[in-house]
């Protein structure tokens, strides 16, 4: 799969990384550093490269989302027309210093995402686990018990492409329903935040849903 990495941060370099190591083409993108970019393609190994935006959307099966919300609307603009495309979001609507959600209960960040593009297909997903869990979730992938991950979305095939991609990482994926569900999902990645970097046992932390009574 042809995979576009849209923010060079830690969560797009990490799953960028993993993505590429998995065997599908990479392009890691945005980044005032092009040496950064470079790096992160040189240590993802396999088929990874650096480029702009343009060129990480423009031939991509697949389109993550990783960068602030307040660096959204720049990178759509260098992306340029992402028409047809899927996008993934890992990006939560946090407020500039990252204490708060700027949209919640009403709407939600993937939702005004989709308003931003309406000829792409987004699927909200990879935003309710730090990001510095995903290297030992894909090094733990064969063991026969992985943790859950929430996606929505409402386009059946864009949704399926996200589930591959989340079993790749390491994840069990668990398809939560249309894009309106990301008004619960945000919130509770705030959850997982708060037990990962305010509690005691650090932020490798992912969590799981097992169902009872079958």
């Amino acid at each position: 799969m042809r995979i576009g990495i849209l923010g060079s941060g830690l969560m797009g370099g990490k799953l960028g990384t993993i993505f590429a190591r998995a065997g599908h083409e990479v392009v890691f993108s945005y980044s005032r550093s092009k040496e950064k970019l470079n790096k992160l393609a040189r240590d993802a190994r396999g088929k990874a490269r650096a480029g702009t935006s343009a060129e990480a959307a423009r031939d991509a099966d697949v389109l993550f989302l990783a960068v602030h919300w307040s660096r959204v609307d720049d990178v759509l603009k260098q992306a340029g027309d992402v028409s047809g495309k899927v996008i993934v979001s890992c990006s939560l609507p946090m407020n500039a210093d990252d204490t708060g959600l700027v949209i919640a209960h009403t709407s939600s960040g993937a939702e005004e995402l989709a308003k931003k593009v309406p000829k792409a297909r987004v699927v909200s997903a990879f935003n309710t686990v730090p990001s510095e869990v995903l290297f030992g979730v894909f090094e733990a992938r064969r063991k026969s018990s992985r943790p859950s991950l929430v996606y929505c979305g409402e386009d059946a095939r864009s949704k399926k492409l996200t589930s591959e991609l989340i079993r790749d990482v390491g994840f069990d994926p668990v398809d939560v329903g249309p894009l309106r569900i990301a008004r619960y999902t945000e919130p509770f990645a705030l959850l997982v935040a708060q037990l990962a970097y305010e509690g005691k046992d650090g932020p490798e932390l992912a969590y799981r849903f097992e169902w009872f009574g079958k």
